[in-house]
C-alpha cells in the first residue's frame, strides 16, 4: 500500500512522551524516526510541559526525589492505586482522572487538522488521550506504546483505542486492567551495525582494564535511581566481575563510586550500543529502555535489587518471560554472572520479527480504516 495515498490529507502524527525517565523519551524518539521514514511528519511533545502551573515539572522533581530518598513509598503508592482484583482502586481512579484532566486541553490543542493519530509513551499522556477520546474532543485514534515490562493502572485509560505491548505478560496485565485492542509488536530499539568482534577489547582498553577482565555493566536509568551503590559493591564482593556503573545524571552517585577501589563509575553516556556489547552482562533494576537494548544485542541480562514498585513488577515480568534471572543474594548474583546465559540476539530477533511492526500497526488503512 502506498503510505502517502493511504493517509490522504492526514500527514501529521503526534507523539506524546513524558520526561519522567529517559526510557519514555527514547521510545518516543524511535517512534518518531520510524514514522518519519514511513512518510509521516511526526512531532513529539512532553506531557510534563502541558500541566498548568508548572505541575508537570514539579511532579517530575518529586518523583526522582522520592526514588532517591524514599523508594519504598513509591511501591506503597502503586499498591494504593491497585485493587486486589487488578483493577484500579478508588484512589487509583482519582489519580488517573487527575493526571489526565489537567493537561488534556493542551494536548488537544496540539492536534491539528492533518493529524492522523496520537501515540503516547507515558501513563500521564495516555490518561489525557483516553479522556479526550471519551469526551469526543479527540477525533483521531489514540494509541499507547507500553514502554515498561509490567503494566500498572495509570497506563490504561478506557478511551484509548489501542495498546502496544512488548511481551505476553505485559499484554495480559494490560487486558486485565481493561485495555482495548492489545497487540504484541516488535520493541523499538536503535538500529545498529553488526558486531565487529572488537567491542569488548575496545571497552576494556578505554577503561584501563586488562583484556580478559569480566565486566558487569550496571544500569539504573537516566537518574541513577535505586540502591545502585550496594549493587556495585555486591558485584565486587562476588569476585566474579568488575562492576561498571552507568550513573546517568547522578553526579553524587558517580562521585561516591569513584572513591571505591575495583569499581568503575561512568556518567551520562550517549549511545550505549558498544558499551553493552562489550560487557559480559547487564544488571538492571527498573526494566527500562537499556534492558530492551541488552536483549536486542544479545547481552546477558540480570535483575538485582530492583526499584520498589514498577522496578519489582517489571523484574517479575522479565523473570516470567525467561528474559532475566533475579538473584536475591550475593552468592546468587555471582552465580548468575558466571552463568552468563544470553537470550541470543538471533532468537530474540526471530521472535520479534514475527510480530507486526510499529509502522504496520499504525498504517491507518490496516489499523483504523482511515483510508478511503
Amino acid at each position: 500500500m502506498d503510505n502517502d495515498k493511504a493517509r490522504g490529507p492526514r500527514q501529521h502524527a503526534l507523539v506524546v512522551t513524558g520526561s519522567y525517565g529517559a526510557g519514555h523519551d527514547s521510545a518516543a524518539h524511535e517512534i518518531g524516526q520510524r514514522l518519519d521514514e514511513a512518510g509521516w511528519r511526526s512531532e513529539t511533545i512532553d506531557i510534563a510541559d502541558l500541566y498548568p502551573w508548572g505541575l508537570g515539572h514539579l511532579m517530575r522533581r518529586a518523583y526522582f526525589r522520592q526514588l532517591e530518598s524514599a523508594p519504598r513509598t513509591w511501591s506503597l503508592l502503586l499498591r494504593a492505586l491497585d485493587a486486589r482484583s487488578g483493577r484500579p482502586s478508588a484512589a487509583g481512579r482519582a489519580a488517573c482522572g487527575m493526571s489526565g484532566r489537567l493537561p488534556a486541553g493542551r494536548v488537544a490543542a496540539a492536534v491539528g487538522p492533518e493529524t492522523g493519530f496520537v501515540i503516547s509513551t507515558h501513563p500521564f499522556a495516555s490518561q489525557a488521550l483516553g479522556l479526550l477520546r471519551r469526551s469526543g474532543r479527540l477525533a483521531v485514534p489514540a494509541i499507547t506504546y507500553l514502554t515498561d515490562p509490567s503494566v500498572h493502572p495509570l497506563w490504561i485509560s478506557s478511551g484509548v483505542d489501542q495498546h502496544l505491548a512488548l511481551h505476553g505478560t505485559a499484554a495480559e496485565q494490560a487486558r486485565a486492567l481493561g485495555a482495548r485492542d492489545v497487540r504484541l509488536i516488535a520493541p523499538l530499539t536503535p538500529r545498529v551495525a553488526p558486531r565487529d568482534g572488537g567491542e569488548g577489547s575496545r571497552l576494556r582498553a578505554a577503561l584501563g582494564l586488562a583484556p580478559d577482565t569480566t565486566l558487569a555493566l550496571i544500569s539504573s536509568g537516566s537518574e541513577g535511581a535505586g540502591d545502585v551503590r550496594t549493587s556495585a559493591l555486591d558485584v565486587r564482593a562476588t569476585g566474579t566481575a568488575v562492576p561498571v556503573v552507568l550513573c546517568g545524571h547522578n553526579e553524587r552517585l558517580r562521585s561516591s563510586l569513584e572513591a571505591e577501589p575495583g569499581v568503575v563509575a561512568l556518567g551520562w553516556v550517549d549511545g550505549l550500543t558498544d558499551v553493552i556489547r562489550g560487557a559480559d552482562c547487564l544488571i538492571q533494576n527498573s526494566g527500562g529502555f537499556t534492558t530492551l537494548e541488552a536483549l536486542s544485542l544479545g547481552t546477558p541480562l540480570i535483575t538485582y535489587r530492583p526499584l520498589p514498585g514498577h522496578g519489582e513488577t517489571s523484574s517479575s515480568a522479565l523473570l516470567r518471560e525467561g528474559l532475566a534471572p533475579w538473584p536475591r543474594s550475593v552468592p546468587e548474583l555471582g552465580a548468575a554472572i558466571l552463568a552468563g546465559t544470553p537470550v541470543a540476539a538471533e532468537g530474540i530477533g526471530r521472535q520479534w520479527a514475527q510480530r507486526i511492526s510499529l509502522v504496520d500497526v499504525l498504517d491507518p488503512g490496516r489499523a483504523f480504516g482511515l483510508a478511503s
